[in-house]
This record gives structure tokens, C-alpha cells and sequence, in this order.
């Protein structure tokens, strides 16, 4: 459970006591307010996420303190406190901009669950917009893969993208399923119009039918506007089902339904509603096995797998991380408002391409960006590296790193390392490493026969 920042807001001393207690023991920051302009004042802090207001006090209503928010863009999500007479005023405060309201006497489970479901939401929505930011951000920045397995996976992309065809991404987290999915929509038809992410395991259920397909005003308890779902905002575009393989039983079949009708009802409504829209879905998990199981609808699993890409880990296409270090080294470093240009030894940089990244290229990033804040002299060296790969040391090899002497030799140290690792992960197969590296077979011998001696007890 996310743990929030609340503001109590009661012109009644007990009733903020016995509401502090119960919120802060389940594990929230809780701040009170007697009035409303102490509230107001609490509020302009720009911290609460969620404030839990009486709709009736001496200097202001609670829908007055909403409005104030409101009006100076404060984006608090407020709970009204009111007795059962002044339903209607709370329903008031909602159409200033109030979430919901609960009425009086309140009973503490009731509130830690309202906060628990509350949390879900402001996680969703902060996941959102970190996942629009991400994608404007690599928008046209794309790195250039040179495996054998990424440039199989990139004629797949051109033969698909010009379809309307569903795609079902498969792969280990952290291994670009999201890049290859807006690679697939930058290249599409319908480029022009909307990429929707969505992250089908972060949507708590109870929310997912209403995020998915929208609800009508008055479907349920806090709608208090109409909302447009998910596929509704991703019309003449993509959607893109990330964690597909989370999604309950219950929501496949109304997304089975989706893509069979290209329609959506949104809840509370009695109408389709016609939308045009392409399905781009990803999992780390065996659907298969799941269909199998009675965990994953099959009729479901063949409408989503109509076309398939399997993005292999990082491990199994060695030659990528090299590529990937600079691109990534260039990114973070403007992200971390690093100018100066920064340099990876060529030590530091072998043992990058050495370690097995079991958390893809995810992990990878993460590697670069701290690397960045250690490195000194504008230079990452192994000891900036995580300990974990500055200490690695390769089995049944005895690889010298050359960290002096020419940029000719240090280079050859680097590949030698480079090609004997790609061998060992080849289960010592030369020809299926040369493939993987992109290089004929007398290629690699050549280079191992030019380096060996030097770089070879």
C-alpha cells in the first residue's frame, strides 16, 4: 500500500485526534487543520496529496476550501466529511472538484480502505504521466541495435507496422517491450495519432473496467463527471496493453470483446460506442502455460498473438550492451543536466559487457546513471562501477585488460575480452559466437589469433 501525505481538516478537536491515530497506525503522514484557512494555508505547501475536509465550519465551508484549491491550482484530492442531512451539499463540493464524500459518524476502517483505494489512483495517474513523459522524451531518440536478434526484430516491425494487425510482444521485464511497441506505432499508419501505455498490473481491479471503457456521471459512488476510457483516448491509434498477462478473467472477456466488435460501453451507459483502435500487448509471463492452467482465456490469447515478437534478454545478444552504453551514457547524462562529455575507460567499459544484466536493460541504465554521479575527471572507471560488476571476474578465463598504452591496444584488449566472453556464452561454439558478434567465422579467428598472445597467459 502507497503511503500518502493527508491533511485532516475539522473544526472539532477529537474527531482529528481519533482520525490522526487511525491514519498515521496504517502507516500515512497525517497533518491537521481547525478551520479552513489553516487548511488553505497547510494546503499551499503543494505536499498533501489527499485532504479529508468537514463540509461545515465556523469561517468556511469545505466546498469553499475546495474552490480556493481549485482556483490556485492545487491538485489535493479531497474527501468531505459530512452528516447524513448535508448529502447534497457534499454532492456539491464534488462538482467543485471534491473526489468523494463520507458521512458521519466515520468509522476508521472505512477511511483506511477509502485511502488504500485512493493510493491505487494517484499511483496510476503519477505512472501515467511519467510513461507520456518517457515517451515524448524518446520520441525520434532511438538507438540503433547491431545483434542479429535486434535487426531480425526490426524487419519485423517494418513487415508489421503498416497493418492494422494485433502484435503480442513477449520477453524478460526490462528488456524494451514498451521501445519496440512505439517503435511499432512510429512506423504505423497511425502515427500521427495517439500512443496510449497502459500497465495492465498497476490498475487496481475495481478500477480497471472503468479505466479501460470510461464510465457515464452517477455510474457510481464519485462519478461525478463523465469519464473517457483508455481505449476511447487511444482512437485512430495504439493501445498498449503492457502486463497483459495480469489482466483478471472477468476483463478478458470484455476485451475480447473490444477487439472482436471494435466497440466499448462505457459503465452506466446503454450505447456502444464505435472505436478504431490497434492492439499492441506485452508479457514476461508463458501464456501458453497460463491458457493451459485456465488462467489466460484461449479464444483471447489467439486475438492478441495474431502476430509475434520475442525480444530475447540482453544476455543473449552480448553485442548490443556496447552500443547500448553510449547511447545510454548520452541520455542520462542530459537527464542528470550533466554538460560536460563523459568517457568510459575501456576496463570499465569490458566489464559493462561482461556482466550477465539478469534486470535487462533496465538494470543496464540504472548502472549508467550512477555511474555518472561517481565518475570523476570526466571519466567512468571500474571503481565507479556497482560492486557487483566491479568485482566480477570471468570463469575459466584469464583475461588481462590493457588500462595503459595506446588507444590501438587498449581497444584490442577490450574486443579480445568482447569475442572470448561471446564464446563462453556460446557454450564454446565459434561459429554460432561469430554469428551473434556479426562477424564471419575466419573474422574471429583472425582477431583471437592476433590478441591472443598478447592478452593470454
Amino acid at each position: 500500500m502507497r503511503s500518502l501525505q493527508v491533511l485532516i481538516v475539522d473544526d472539532e478537536p477529537a474527531i482529528r485526534q481519533i482520525l490522526a491515530n487511525a491514519i498515521n497506525k496504517a502507516g500515512h503522514s497525517v497533518s491537521t487543520a481547525d478551520c479552513g484557512a489553516n487548511a488553505l494555508s497547510r494546503l499551499s505547501k503543494g505536499d498533501v496529496e489527499v485532504c479529508i475536509c468537514d463540509i461545515r465550519m465556523p469561517d468556511m465551508t469545505g466546498i469553499d476550501v475546495v474552490k480556493s484549491a481549485r482556483e490556485t491550482g492545487i491538485e489535493t484530492t479531497f474527501l468531505m466529511m459530512t452528516a447524513f442531512a448535508s448529502v447534497n451539499t457534499a454532492i456539491d463540493a464534488m462538482r467543485t472538484g471534491a473526489y468523494d464524500y463520507m458521512l458521519k459518524p466515520l468509522r476508521n476502517e472505512d477511511v483506511i480502505n477509502r485511502l488504500a483505494r485512493l493510493g491505487d489512483v494517484i499511483s496510476l495517474k503519477s505512472e501515467n504521466r511519467v510513461l507520456k513523459e518517457i515517451v515524448l522524451q524518446q520520441e525520434g531518440n532511438q538507438c540503433q541495435m547491431t545483434s542479429p536478434a535486434m535487426r531480425e526484430i526490426e524487419r519485423l516491425i517494418t513487415k508489421v507496422a503498416k497493418t492494422d494487425s494485433t502484435i503480442l510482444i513477449t520477453g524478460p521485464s526490462g528488456a524494451g517491450k514498451g521501445v519496440i511497441a512505439r517503435s511499432v506505432h512510429r512506423n504505423s499508419l497511425r502515427s500521427n495519432a495517439p500512443f496510449i501505455p497502459v500497465n495492465c498490473g498497476a490498475i487496481p481491479e475495481n478500477l480497471l473496467e472503468s479505466e479501460f471503457f470510461g464510465h457515464t456521471k452517477g455510474a457510481f459512488t464519485g462519478a461525478s463527471k463523465a469519464k473517457r476510457g483508455l481505449f476511447v483516448e487511444a482512437d485512430q491509434g495504439t493501445i498498449f496493453l503492457d502486463e497483459i498477462g495480469e489482466l483478471p478473467l472477468n476483463l478478458q472477456v470484455k476485451l475480447l470483446h473490444a477487439i472482436e466488435d471494435q466497440s466499448v460501453r462505457a459503465l452506466g451507459s446503454e450505447q456502444e460506442r464505435k472505436i478504431n483502435v490497434r492492439i499492441i500487448s506485452a508479457t514476461n509471463k508463458n501464456l501458453e502455460e497460463m491458457v493451459a492452467a485456465g488462467e489466460f482465456r484461449e479464444d483471447l490469447y489467439f486475438r492478441l498473438n495474431v502476430f509475434h515478437i520475442h525480444l530475447p534478454p540482453l544476455r543473449e545478444r552480448p553485442e548490443d550492451v556496447n552500443t547500448l552504453i553510449d547511447f545510454l551514457l548520452e541520455q542520462e547524462r542530459s537527464k542528470l543536466g550533466i554538460t560536460q562529455t563523459i568517457t568510459v575507460e575501456p576496463e570499465a567499459r569490458a566489464m559493462l559487457c561482461q556482466h550477465q544484466w539478469p534486470g535487462n536493460v533496465r538494470e543496464l541504465q540504472n548502472v549508467i546513471a550512477r555511474s555518472l554521479i561517481m565518475a570523476e575527471n570526466d571519466c567512468i572507471c571500474p571503481e565507479d562501477l556497482p560492486h557487483g560488476i566491479s568485482k566480477f571476474k570471468r570463469k575459466n578465463s584469464n583475461v588481462l585488460f590493457a588500462t595503459s598504452g595506446t588507444l590501438k591496444d587498449q581497444m584490442r584488449a577490450y574486443e579480445y575480452a568482447l569475442i572470448k566472453r561471446t564464446i563462453e556464452l556460446a557454450d564454446g561454439d565459434r561459429r554460432e559466437a561469430a554469428n551473434q558478434l556479426g562477424i564471419g567465422v575466419s573474422s574471429l579467428y583472425r582477431k583471437l589469433e592476433e590478441a591472443g598472445n598478447a592478452y593470454e597467459d
